[in-house]
């Protein structure tokens, strides 16, 4: 069945038992893989990933995984990214199992409408497909406020305006801030607190970036040199490390969905047009080299990388520039490599 807008948000916080497999598609990829995420909570499952081309190697795997009783009793939600046409014959058999343990959600990126697996989706009874756009305006600030609840932050249309645009309306990003923000003030589920400008001008996404931004692409370039002596020019105490992490954790939250596009068989210069405006036009080119370098498998890692030391600067009394260094050469030294 298709879902709309108003109740896709139920759907996933409120699965339906009868649902086996959830198809989030569109241009906003971001906002897939946070209804997917959603859908994991929802559930108090783990993620058990598996890939579009072992399920067009052998369709039956998809039905037989889905079927399957863990050893432990866990609950488990597979999860397919990046979703294809491969999928097909594996979603057909999923729906004619008789019965099965673990839901499967995939995660398609933009599907036509003569698409297959969309009109599959749609169609069964045992299927819930919802069409992600990038929201803008009001449906944006509507995005903050209703992420902001789920980390225990009350979020005013114009604190919601602010950080949408400090994140280009970008899901990930927005979900990424907010968490750190509720962190910051201590806010949670059980103890809401209201969002203020200011905790959003000690910590928040749209402080300025333009010098931090470019540290991080320095170190995703391969530019060792040059960011040895950017990195000697910062301050003794590190109070500048937290920010080029974050502004590293943007530009891979931008490459990483991008290149997922690249594995499915887009070509890079296609990718590249269509992200448009979310990439400045002076980095366009240096972008794209990224694209091409890094594979999805390095920027997970990097990834989670650039998550442990931004969590080990701030509960740092005094942030390391050291540990910021380190991290950003050995980048820097990996991309050579590549």
């Amino acid at each position: 069945m298709k879902a709309s807008k108003a109740s896709v948000g139920r759907s996933v916080d409120q699965p339906n038992p009868a649902i086996r497999f959830y198809l989030f598609h569109g241009q906003d990829e971001s906002q897939s893989r946070g209804l997917a995420a959603r859908l994991l909570e929802a559930l108090g499952a783990t993620k058990f990933a598996i890939t579009a081309g072992s399920v067009k190697s052998d369709p039956a795997s998809l039905a037989d995984e889905a079927g399957a009783i863990s050893m432990f009793g866990d609950k488990r939600l597979i999860w397919i990214e990046p979703a294809s046409k491969d999928i097909e014959d594996g979603v057909a058999a999923l729906f004619e199992a008789p019965a099965i343990e673990s839901p499967v959600v995939a995660i398609a990126g933009s599907l036509t409408k003569t698409s297959a697996l969309l009109k599959m989706a749609e169609a069964s009874p045992h299927a819930l497909a919802f069409q992600a756009f990038a929201p803008e305006g009001q449906d944006a600030e509507r995005m903050v406020m209703d992420l902001g609840r789920r980390f225990g932050l009350k979020v005013s249309p114009p604190v919601a305006q602010r950080l949408a645009d400090g994140c280009s309306n970008d899901q990930a990003i927005v979900a990424q801030e907010l968490q750190k923000l509720a962190l910051y003030i201590g806010a949670s589920p059980q103890a809401p607190k209201e969002l203020e400008h200011a905790a959003i001008d000690c910590v928040g996404a749209d402080s300025s970036e333009g010098d931090f931004l470019r540290l991080a692409d320095l170190a995703m370039s391969g530019d060792v040199d040059e960011l040895s002596e950017e990195l000697a020019r910062l301050p003794a105490g590190g109070s500048e490390a937290i920010p080029v992490v974050r502004s590293l954790q943007r530009r891979l939250l931008m490459l990483a969905p991008a290149r997922a596009r690249v594995d499915r068989g887009e070509r890079v210069d296609a990718v590249m047009t269509s992200l448009g405006r979310a990439v400045f036009w002076k980095d366009k080119t240096k972008v794209q080299r990224m694209l091409q370098r890094w594979n999805s498998e390095n920027l997970a890692t990097i990834a989670q990388r650039a998550g442990e030391l931004e969590r080990s600067l701030m509960f740092t009394a005094a942030p390391e520039r050291e540990a910021l260094g380190e991290e950003l050469l050995a980048i820097a030294r990996k991309a050579r490599s590549l």
